[in-house]
């Protein structure tokens, strides 16, 4: 494990580069071109413009560790120490000049994040973790009081094939709309898991992202004492594509609305393979 004097020389690093990447996404804000990469997915010039900033510095700085990148570099690297990069989450919003987007960085022990920096340009909101706690800026932020779905605002996303999947998150968000107080849908996961550590969301779910999507934001939220699942309410990894993150408070009432879509789902397809 990294000494404190090293681990703090590796944070204080990290959040530099977060703000340098926010100058670069900011500078061709509302002018940029995108292009697709997936039915859906749209990439920019930005997207490796800033991945490549970072492993330009962070190799320079930290040459033993290794990357994982949506853009480049994404299979699992060999390193016990990798960086877990998203060099513009939000590329969608970006391209159409939506205002939710930011950079996320997490670095990560044998797949387990260890620290995490989520930047949003447009507000200059740095939410960063260390060892012990989580800040927005300077301040230290904690998750919501909110004790009952019914008062809650929950938040969640699509992935881009949800044509093609058998559980396409429609059913979670129909059952939501009726359970939590509101259901919002802004298009940045690692944001969105932010919201939640800092309060302004009590619950978070989603299926389909990737390690980079969610590595900086899930750490944030657990040290700021929220409480992060699978769907069944076991160990989340970055490595598996079902999340629910909540305040702590609520997480129990969110994982029956999701087990009420699983059951749901189950009866569909059942039905269909006996036609």
């Amino acid at each position: 494990m990294l000494n404190d004097r090293i681990y703090n020389r590796v944070l204080k690093k990290t959040k530099e580069l977060a703000l340098e990447a926010g100058k670069k996404i900011l500078r061709s804000f509302g002018k940029v071109k995108a292009s697709k990469k997936g039915e859906r997915d749209l990439v920019t010039e930005v997207d490796f413009l800033v991945e490549q900033m970072y492993k330009k510095e962070l190799k320079k700085a930290f040459p033993d560790f290794g990357f994982l990148a949506e853009e480049e570099n994404n299979i699992y690297p060999e390193e016990e120490y990798f960086w877990a990069i998203d060099p513009l989450d939000g590329t969608n919003n970006y391209a159409h000049s939506y205002p939710v987007f930011c950079t996320s960085i997490a670095l990560t022990r044998r797949g387990r994040p260890i620290l995490g920096v989520v930047y949003d340009p447009l507000r200059q909101e740095m939410f960063w973790a260390d060892k012990d706690r989580a800040f927005l800026n300077k301040r230290q932020i904690r998750p919501s009081g909110i004790r009952k779905l019914a008062d809650s605002l929950v938040c969640t996303g699509f992935a881009y094939r949800f044509r093609h999947m058998d559980n396409s998150n429609i059913e979670h968000f129909v059952n939501f709309l009726y359970s939590a107080q509101g259901v919002r849908r802004d298009g940045s996961a690692a944001i969105d898991i932010c919201y939640v550590a800092c309060g302004r969301l009590d619950g978070f779910w989603e299926m389909d992202l990737k390690a980079w999507d969610t590595a900086a934001a899930v750490y944030i939220l657990k040290k700021a004492g929220g409480r992060v699942s699978n769907f069944r309410g076991g160990r989340f990894d970055i490595f598996y594509p079902e999340i629910v993150a909540s305040n702590g408070k609520i997480h129990k009432q969110m994982l029956a609305v999701l087990e009420l879509g699983l059951r749901e789902t189950d009866s569909i397809s059942c039905c269909g393979e006996g036609r």
